[in-house]
């Protein structure tokens, strides 16, 4: 378990304006926030890592799908956004254990610290569909 405070993640998640969805061409790493910095895992409290780049259109709509349910579970979750080009010094051990050199990749950890789920690419093939992300966070938030 990756436990350096009882911090909940980054705060008021937005995309980045001007994303591209359908090829390389954004500038922007797409998620924008408070806190982005952090790397700190709260115990008891489930938390999402998400590894995403700038230039890369799976992990805008992987950060798309992100920010879509961040509001539903920001009160249950602590999100941590990691730009794999720009980490922050405290998510490097983050990177190391947990980023296998392709973006997206999303980390889901449960209260214990257990990580339940930990894949690259997109949760799902349709833009904008966060059903499997959903279910993955709540899985992880009723202990299943």
């Amino acid at each position: 378990m990756t436990t350096v405070g009882a911090v909940e993640g980054a705060q008021n998640l937005t995309l980045a304006p001007g994303l591209s969805f359908t090829d390389d061409s954004s500038d922007s790493f797409p998620i924008r926030g408070n806190d982005l910095g952090t790397a700190e895992i709260a115990p008891g409290r489930v938390a999402i890592v998400f590894f995403g780049a700038a230039h890369c259109w799976n992990t805008n709509r992987e950060a798309e799908r992100l920010v879509a349910v961040y509001p539903k579970f920001r009160e249950q979750v602590s999100f941590v956004v990691v730009d794999v080009n720009h980490p922050s010094a405290a998510q490097r051990p983050l990177m190391r254990r947990f980023y296998t050199g392709y973006i997206p990749t999303i980390v889901i950890f449960a209260r214990d610290g257990g990580v339940l789920y930990s894949e690259s690419g997109e949760t799902a093939m349709r833009r904008g569909d966060t059903q499997a992300l959903e279910t993955l966070i709540t899985k992880a938030i009723g202990g299943a």
